[in-house]
């Protein structure tokens, strides 16, 4: 159902002589814990579609949430089953990364769920060692209606959440969120560092595959 994780990555690695390949997984209209953790059950297949000639640098599961409900270390170790690969990560996992590369624990999470899909999502930042005690969220269920919340709207509400001078940055979740385009302004207006589920996960293949995006960038 994602609309936006496959063109913001396309913009993100223009130029870049890795090839990239995009396997997809069936994944329900509308969001929740049992439609998330379905999807586990359907990975090993999605991974069996990529070319089977090579070793892969990295291979990245493109869902924050699901990432959350089903485990990054059960991703990994199904990824692993299917393909030969250096690194297997996913927005969760990558934001925890790049988190703590940046040095901070303190995030203003926005998210455009509804809270059963938000409790796990927050848990596994707690688990990390990354507070999420501001929080706002869309409470929107349908996958379509997410892709097609405004820039606008996820500006305005980040920047507000942002500027809560208890949290040192904020976190846009969920892939389907149209996002890379509007953090710096987001940054810019706040003073804090601003991340993505996508712009998170690119700055960790680009990391794996190039250093295109170093840790102090």
């Amino acid at each position: 159902m994602d609309e936006t994780l496959e063109n913001e990555c396309r913009t993100a690695f223009v130029g870049s002589q890795t090839p990239i390949f995009v396997t997809r997984i069936a994944s329900a209209d509308e969001v929740s814990t049992e439609s998330l953790a379905a999807m586990k059950s359907r990975l090993s297949a999605a991974v069996d579609l990529l070319p089977n000639t090579q070793k892969y640098p990295v291979i990245s599961y493109g869902c924050t949430s699901a990432s959350a409900v089903i485990g990054s270390e059960a991703i990994e170790d199904i990824v692993r089953s299917v393909r030969e690969v250096d690194l297997v990560t996913n927005p969760l996992r990558a934001t925890i990364k790049q988190a703590h590369s940046y040095g901070v624990n303190r995030f203003a999470l926005l998210s455009p769920y509804v809270p059963e899909v938000n409790v796990p999502l927050r848990k596994a930042f707690a688990n990390a060692g990354i507070s999420t005690e501001v929080f706002g969220t869309f409470a929107e269920p349908v996958e379509a209606k997410v892709a097609r919340i405004s820039e606008r709207s996820i500006m305005a509400a980040a920047t507000k959440l942002g500027a809560d001078s208890s949290v040192d940055a904020v976190f846009i979740s969920c892939t389907n969120l149209r996002t890379c385009s509007i953090l710096d302004q987001i940054q810019s207006a706040i003073g804090k560092p601003v991340f993505s589920s996508n712009q998170s996960l690119f700055w960790e293949m680009a990391r794996e595959i190039s250093g295109r995006f170093p840790s102090d960038a």
